[in-house]
């Protein structure tokens, strides 16, 4: 069962999504998927194989930018130049989905496109507390 929490029009994140919750994303208008998961990482996670495979299939983007512990400045400046590319809606999942909006975050951050304040303000309403992971 998906747990699709919209950040902006133009980005969702999500926990851990599986290969059916492909599916209802394509249907739901989602054009693209940010899989912020190591493969790995727990023993009854599917492959990311899996998930880009339904992706494709569904006719959507993939890609694959894992994230271990907080992202690094080059996770973040990828997920920069994947969002400026990639058609949105945009879909980003890890475990929880706090890998995938802090580093959405952390891009948007960088970029200059959003305030601090409004970016703890968007993940608040998603359900993630960004107060600490953007700085104090």
């Amino acid at each position: 069962m998906s747990d699709f929490r919209r950040v902006t029009d133009d980005i969702s994140v999500s926990p851990q999504i599986s290969v059916a919750d492909v599916a209802e994303a394509a249907g739901q208008g989602f054009r693209t998927i940010i899989n912020n998961r190591p493969d790995g990482e727990d023993p009854g996670q599917p492959a990311g194989a899996e998930i880009e495979a339904a992706a494709r299939a569904a006719g959507l983007v993939y890609v694959h930018i894992p994230v271990r512990g907080g992202p690094t400045a080059e996770q973040v400046t990828e997920t920069l130049n994947v969002l400026a590319d990639a058609p949105a809606p945009v879909l980003a999942f890890c475990r929880s989905g706090t890998r995938s909006i802090v580093t959405w975050s952390l891009s948007q951050a960088m970029s200059g496109a959003r305030s601090r304040g409004e970016l703890v303000g968007l993940g608040r309403a998603a359900g993630y507390d960004l107060s600490g992971p953007l700085g104090g």
